[in-house]
This record gives C-alpha cells, structure tokens and sequence, in this order.
C-alpha cells in the first residue's frame, strides 16, 4: 500500500521551510496565508478559497488515508508563518516514481527562497531515500508563472495534454508534464542548493542591517 512507502507523519526541515503533516490544525493558517495576494481568485489556478479551505484538507487527507498522497504545510523557519501546501502524489513504488503537485504559497514569499526549498527537500527525499527513477510535476498551460518557475527548477517538459482541465472560469486548459529522472538529479541538486544558499545569505545579511 502507498500510505506504507511514504510515512503520513513524514516532516522535511530545510534551511528556510520546514514541510510538515498537515492537518485541520493548519485550516486557519492556511485561510490567511491564500488571502495573501488573494490567490484564490486568479482564474487559471485550482488554489482554495479562505470559505473551501477545511473541506479541501479534509479531501486531501482523505487521499492521505487511501495511500495515494502525503500532504505537507510549508512553515517558514524564521517566523513560523504557514506559507502554504504542497504534496506527493501520483505514487507508483512499484517503478518507482511519484508527482509533486497541489502546490501553492502566500504570494509575499514569491522570490524569497522558500520555494526552491521546499522542492530540494522533496526532491531529495524522493531520489535519495525513495529511489525514485523519475519525479513528475504538472501545471496548466496557462499558468505562466508556474511554466517559469518549474523550468527554474531544471526540469525538463515532457510534453503537453491538449484539452485536459477546465478552469474555474470554465475554458478548457493544456496540461504541461515536467519531469526530472535520478540520473539529472545532482545536477539539479547543485542548482537548487546554491539557489538556496544565495536566498541565506541574503536574509542574513538583511537581518545584520
């Protein structure tokens, strides 16, 4: 069963973020943090609204319980504010493989370094005590800024599936695949890390003034 391969308790620290179990205990958390740059309202994302919040951690922990996801609360270090929600998902132990998605974060830490950590913490559990052959992460096509960010990370575009999601707004959208395979990772890792170390020591030296 999945849920056996993938500990439900698993909790990942990094250097700016901490990815922890989540929990209903982070609803009210999570409700300010997607008021945050109100991300529930652009029309091409599936992020929840402030009043969908608990029922949406009640479906994914639903998942949790069935073995086909490990949903994690991104806490960032420095202040222990909730940014907000990623998971694995898509898990495939028998290859193995796994996806990373359901992703969002309070629009305040765009461009700060928690991003790139939490992905080096979720890539390197996957590839490094997982063994996972590939990691997949998907995004809409119309979700520029997420296209941008996941080829940041040094993942390669796999292809594209025409006509595969409607939107809120109600159009019919592309899925864009990525992936990354165990033999791109340590160069992918070396990338991340130092994306990681710069965002530091920039925080440190931003603290010193």
């Amino acid at each position: 069963m999945c849920s056996l391969w993938i500990s439900p308790s698993l909790t990942l620290t990094g250097q700016l973020v901490r990815l922890e179990p989540l929990t209903l205990d982070h609803v009210d958390a999570l409700r300010e943090a997607v008021r945050d740059g109100e991300l529930h309202t652009a029309w091409w994302t599936s992020t929840p609204s402030p009043d969908a919040m608990a029922a949406d951690i009640r479906n994914k922990l639903a998942l949790r319980d069935a073995g086909s996801m490990v949903p994690f609360a991104c806490i960032r270090l420095v202040d222990g504010v909730t940014v907000g929600v990623t998971t694995y998902y898509d898990l495939s132990p028998e290859v193995p493989r796994l996806e990373i998605g359901y992703t969002w974060s309070r629009a305040s830490s765009h461009g700060t370094g928690t991003n790139p950590d939490s992905k080096l913490l979720l890539l390197e559990y996957a590839f490094e005590e997982l063994g996972c052959q590939r990691v997949g992460i998907r995004t809409k096509w119309s979700n520029h800024q997420s296209r941008a960010a996941i080829e940041r990370l040094g993942l390669k575009r796999d292809g594209i599936l025409r006509s595969y999601a409607r939107l809120r707004n109600g159009v019919v959208d592309d899925a864009v695949l990525y992936s990354a395979l165990s033999t791109e990772w340590p160069a992918i890792k070396a990338g991340l890390t130092t994306r990681v170390n710069r965002h530091v020591t920039h925080a440190a030296r931003d603290a010193a003034q």
